[in-house]
Order: C-alpha cells, then sequence, then structure tokens
C-alpha cells in the first residue's frame, strides 16, 4: 500500500501562484508514475500533469502547458506542481496519484493509488 499526502492548496488572485506538494509514503513499482488531476463541481475528473519518477520525464495538459510545472525530489518520496498565472478556470479539488506507467498519464484509470485531494480557488 501506497499513501499519498497532498498539501498546498488555498485561495489566490487570478495571475498569482501556488504549489502542491504530495508526499508518497515509499516509492514502489506502483509510484513510477506520479500524476495531478482535478476536478470542479460538475466536471470530470482530468488530467493536469505526470512525472515518471524513473527518469524525470514529463507531461502536461495544454490547458496548463507552460503554466504549471511538476517535478519530484526523490529523496523525500515528493512530488511538486508549481502553479504559476492562475485563472478563474483552475479552480477545482486537486488530486495526487500514483501508478506503474505514465502510458496514456491521463487516464484516470491508469492510476493505483490517490490522495484525499487538496482545494485550488483562484478568484478573478
Amino acid at each position: 500500500q501506497v499513501q499519498l499526502v497532498e498539501s498546498g492548496g488555498g485561495s489566490v488572485q487570478a495571475g498569482g501562484s501556488l504549489r502542491l506538494s504530495c508526499a508518497a509514503s515509499k516509492y514502489t513499482y506502483s509510484t513510477n508514475c506520479m500524476g495531478w488531476f482535478r476536478q470542479a463541481p460538475g466536471k470530470e475528473r482530468e488530467g493536469v500533469a505526470a512525472i515518471y519518477t524513473g527518469g524525470g520525464s514529463t507531461h502536461y495538459a495544454g490547458s496548463v502547458k507552460g503554466r504549471f510545472t511538476i517535478s519530484q525530489d526523490n529523496a523525500k518520496n515528493t512530488v511538486y506542481l508549481q502553479m504559476n498565472s492562475l485563472k478563474p478556470e483552475d479552480t477545482a479539488m486537486y488530486y495526487c496519484a500514483a501508478g506503474p506507467s505514465c502510458y496514456r498519464w491521463s487516464s484516470s484509470d491508469k492510476y493505483d493509488y490517490w490522495g484525499q485531494g487538496t482545494q485550488v480557488t483562484v478568484s478573478s
């Protein structure tokens, strides 16, 4: 079993920045790919970004490319999501997820473990 704990959410004005953290209890085969997803009220959960923890390759949704950066600190079993130039449409609950592969990284069914979520609210 792998436990994921997110932190760093909050409220910010449009144009501002936040950094989310996701600490994994351990790195295993099931954490080869660490992803961030978000879900706004009344909308489907969508993949935001993912990172292959074995080599650092990254993936981004088109809506956040150039504004968000996913990174990792393997010594701390932690993945980060730096979010800049935030927009009101970025408002959502953000979830960290872990899975064995980043193939089709944006599909939530590829992940075995999920965190409890952290709320991000961007006001205009």
